[in-house]
């Protein structure tokens, strides 16, 4: 019995730390990847595509989704200096969470992954799949290093974008087209912004540990203008890519409505950031600061299919919110 009731503090105390508002992220952002695959499959110019079956985007999108919290553990782990200043609270800091049990789990669920990957979906996705896991573990070292942290971060999650697409049936080389790293440039600028607003909470830990981020490197002062000017550059970005011609899919009406809806949610966390760039406030601005983000991500799926894009427009505003609020410990 002794046995079991461990187990089961280890099980919640892991789920606890995979923060699974952030799932999202990884999941909408591997499911561009995929709408991106299934629109080449259904167009004139498939070659070798086949829209995926049901029960393979299903396995895809599970692993994408869960992919944020199973690494959140490695990342907990290799930033377990700032979070006892930033985030005394988290399961691992308190003891909570077994670090080195925790890791074997991590460990284990991941070889798991890249065994499916390779075995059942498409072996090429090996390289995303093993890319994004190199690159959150440079991440904790990276963000010590100001802008570098914030680039890593990004090209982390738009790992899970190129996942999404091989994974999900058989490519012909060349494997990323302008319009497709068009796409990943503009999921790893979304991100890497989006990481660069998570940084003001932890900006007292992060000092206090000599973690160079962004914002200890500028100063509150500096950094809170910046993060009301770079709230415009995802848009700018797209528009750059779009006009150049580098993104081959056309804008639609429904993609002009929800990308004109995030613009607002990023120019609202801009402003948010701008006011509150310390205190309580700083924290529950990130709920805005999520959902900016991971709606901006459902809107490129507008490109591809606009029907799965509102859906998932409207679920994630709705899941991030509540989920995030489950989270109510600034410290955890």
């Amino acid at each position: 019995m002794i046995v079991g009731f461990e187990m089961v503090k280890f099980i919640k105390a892991y789920i606890k730390s995979m923060r699974l508002y952030y799932a999202f992220v990884t999941g909408i952002s591997g499911w561009i990847g995929m709408a991106f695959y299934e629109y080449i499959a259904k167009s004139p110019f498939q070659t070798v595509e086949i829209i995926p079956a049901t029960e393979k985007k299903a396995l895809i999108l599970s692993m994408l989704f869960l992919s944020w919290g199973i690494n959140q553990i490695i990342n907990d782990y290799l930033g377990l200096k700032e979070d006892k200043v930033n985030a005394p609270h988290r399961p691992m800091v308190t003891g909570e969470l077994d670090p080195g049990n925790a890791l074997l789990l991590t460990g284990a669920l991941l070889i798991i992954t890249l065994l499916i990957t390779y075995l059942y979906l498409e072996p090429i996705a090996l390289i995303p799949a093993i890319g994004g896991i190199v690159l959150n573990i440079l991440y904790e070292y990276a963000k010590g290093y100001g802008i570098f942290g914030n680039i890593c971060f990004g090209l982390m999650i738009s790992m899970c974008t190129a996942f999404g697409f091989l994974a999900a049936g058989p490519t012909q080389s060349p494997y990323f087209t302008p319009s497709r790293v068009s796409v990943l440039i503009l999921v790893a600028v979304m991100n890497g912004l989006m990481t660069f607003y998570t940084y003001f909470k932890d900006y007292e830990g992060d000092k206090a540990t000599e973690k160079r981020t962004l914002i200890v490197l500028l100063g509150i002062e500096k950094s809170r203008y910046l993060a009301a000017i770079s709230a415009f550059l995802p848009a700018a970005i797209f528009a750059s890519l779009y006009f150049n011609h580098y993104i081959e899919a056309r804008v639609n009406t429904i993609f002009l409505i929800l990308a004109g809806l995030t613009v607002f949610l990023e120019l609202w966390t801009g402003y948010l950031f701008f006011k509150n760039p310390q205190g309580e406030r700083t924290y529950y601005s990130l709920a805005t600061n999520f959902r900016a983000c991971i709606c901006g991500q459902a809107t490129l799926i507008a490109l591809f299919n606009t029907e799965l894009a509102m859906i998932l427009f409207l679920v994630s505003y709705m899941f991030v919110g509540f989920l995030f609020d489950l989270h109510t410990d600034p410290k955890s």
